[in-house]
């Protein structure tokens, strides 16, 4: 059994990581990474094998794939919503499926030749998570585990349109276009949110909650967020009307959009949110869409041990 175990996604990326498989191989190995390769073959997957390598002692686990591939990988860390008890290994990322947003904030490069030497280098630091208590499509109350960005309202109608589209175009462009259509469809719904306790009703297009600061293919939703800071970014975009919308995704982007206090969007910090609505709400978490409201989302603190390049900054 080698130290390092790659959990690779086949099918992320519009299927581009298994076609692309090979030359990633010879990058890691190339890199100076000794490893054993576990393909998955649908969800759940990898959260099953990571776990286990998590159990074995493994070193390191790495998730290749997308956003999503990610977030299964490190859900297999966890166990009764908590870390695994007395666990060592650390979580690594090669970035080759559709979403790569995780891997923004930390400043993972995206070329597999470079991200395999981030994985060689092996600096780490500790990160936060999160878990969020849902109900799932078919109604039933679930729990999911999530380490970037999950939100409440159009940024599930979003992640909808994505995963059950094409992806043939890049991750970025393909996640324009769903916000686009996303934004000429969707009503803004009436919603209360609960942080720490204190509740507010609102007429919101989304509440994020955040432990990172990028989603939806490189929208900086969450600037400020700190992933070891043992708190949730929590931002409620109010109800902003179409030109609102048109100006505001801009702004997201480049991550200003908090910068001059504008009423509808509003940022909160906690340790524990809760989101309900009388209306059918859809969840977007970590570019999944894994149910409805109401939910409960709450921060794992220093959670993982992310290998991250050794200039990242704290945030």
């Amino acid at each position: 059994m080698k130290a390092t175990l790659v959990v690779v996604n086949p099918a992320s990326g519009g299927g581009r990581t298994r076609r692309r498989w090979p030359a990633v191989e010879k990058e890691l190995a190339g890199a100076g990474v000794d490893f054993q390769v576990a393909f998955t073959s649908g969800p759940g997957d990898a959260t099953r094998i990571a776990r286990k390598a998590v159990h074995e002692g493994r070193a390191l686990v790495v998730a290749a794939g997308g956003d999503g591939t990610i977030s299964e990988t490190a859900a297999g860390f966890f166990a009764d919503g908590e870390p695994i008890p007395g666990a060592t290994t650390r979580l690594g990322i090669l970035p080759t499926g559709t979403g790569g947003d995780f891997r923004r904030t930390f400043g993972i490069p995206i070329a597999a030749a470079a991200a395999a030497r981030v994985l060689a280098a092996g600096h780490t630091r500790r990160i936060d998570a999160g878990r969020v208590h849902y109900v799932d499509h078919s109604g039933h109350p679930e729990l999911r585990y999530f380490v970037n960005i999950a939100d409440a309202g159009i940024g599930g109608e979003v992640v909808h349109r994505v995963n059950t589209g094409p992806k043939a175009l890049p991750g970025p462009v393909t996640f324009y276009l769903a916000s686009v259509r996303s934004l000429l469809a969707y009503r803004n719904r009436r919603m209360a949110v609960t942080v720490d306790g204190l509740r507010r009703e609102v007429v919101a297009q989304q509440v994020v909650v955040a432990n990172c600061q990028y989603f939806g293919g490189g929208m900086r939703m969450a600037s400020m967020a700190d992933s070891g800071d043992g708190l949730l970014d929590v931002i409620v975009i109010g109800d902003v009307n179409a030109l609102e919308n048109a100006r505001g995704l801009g702004r997201i982007r480049k991550g200003t959009h908090l910068d001059d206090h504008n009423p509808k969007f509003q940022l909160y910090r906690g340790h524990k949110v809760h989101v309900e609505s009388e209306e059918p709400t859809r969840l977007d978490v970590d570019g999944e869409q894994p149910g409805f409201l109401p939910a409960t989302f709450e921060v794992i603190p220093g959670a993982l041990e992310l290998v991250i390049p050794v200039s990242t900054s704290p945030g």
